[in-house]
């Protein structure tokens, strides 16, 4: 709450966002801020420079690459990318549910399990694995500590993204044109994931239910394209988002303008200090 109300002094407020996606929001901020500069998707501005230059990375976690390889043997729109970002983390019945799913939706699953993804000390990889995930796993699955995913929602094999909804991933997956699978479990997520499932039709909501036969249900909706309207819905906005990068695109135009007024603004304070 403290941060929020220190918000409302800032003399302008910039969201990785942009203006199809959220407009009537980005409207009502202009009546409380006296700039805001919607000027996402945020990664996609540098994409261009990371294809450039591989050893650039917008990653804070060190990424396992091995996975592309994988991903490249894989058919188009065939895979579930799971990766719950870098703090949410799953009891260990949680956990074997969202394993039980995957394996037993029989469809190729790419999931980030971090060391400490695990509420218990030590994580569930020192424990014995049940012989039918194990099994499952070899035939259909790869798990990895972490992976560059960005490059893995934009593979072709990506059909679908299980996610906790965080902001940015969900802007990743949005930019991408990836349906989702969302398990919000705190702060912004669960908004985000109402906003997906039910403003924007992007995705489905999980509910909060760690079960395995909702999770394997929802696994094969979305890969098997059996969500009406789901698919258009996506490629919709993920044109609106690409869009909005283009040279007249909204938010290269308030990239533009946010740079005039900053420079606007430090002429303005060199002369005021003569």
């Amino acid at each position: 709450m403290k941060e929020t109300l220190t918000m409302t002094r800032a003399s302008a407020l910039i969201l990785n966002t942009f203006d199809h996606l959220e407009a009537p929001i980005i409207t009502k901020l202009t009546t409380v801020f006296p700039r805001v500069y919607s000027i996402g998707p945020l990664h996609t501005h540098v994409k261009n420079q990371v294809t450039k230059n591989p050893s650039l990375s917008l990653s804070v976690a060190k990424e396992d690459k091995s996975c592309i390889t994988w991903l490249d043997h894989q058919r188009e729109k065939s895979v579930i990318y799971v990766s719950f970002g870098t703090v949410v983390k799953l009891s260990e019945e949680q956990f074997l549910e969202f394993w039980h799913g995957l394996v037993n939706s029989l469809k190729p699953f790419l999931w980030v399990v971090r060391k400490d993804l695990m509420n218990e000390e030590g994580g569930f990889f020192h424990k014995n694995v049940p012989k039918e995930l194990e099994l499952g796993t070899e035939e259909r699955g790869l798990l990895v500590q972490w992976a560059p995913q960005e490059e893995v929602l934009g593979h072709p094999a990506v059909g679908g993204f299980l996610t906790h909804c965080g902001w940015n991933s969900t802007v990743e997956c949005i930019a991408e044109g990836v349906p989702m699978l969302c398990f919000p479990s705190m702060v912004d997520q669960t908004i985000n994931s109402r906003s997906v499932s039910e403003q924007w039709g992007i995705g489905v909501d999980v509910d909060g239910t760690c079960d395995r036969f909702i999770i394997e249900k929802m696994v094969k909706d979305v890969l098997e394209n059996r969500i009406p309207g789901l698919r258009n819905s996506v490629d919709e906005i993920a044109k609106q988002a690409r869009d909005s990068i283009k040279e007249t695109g909204s938010s290269t135009r308030n990239i533009e303008s946010m740079i005039n007024d900053i420079l606007s603004m430090k002429e303005k304070n060199i002369e005021h200090e003569k």
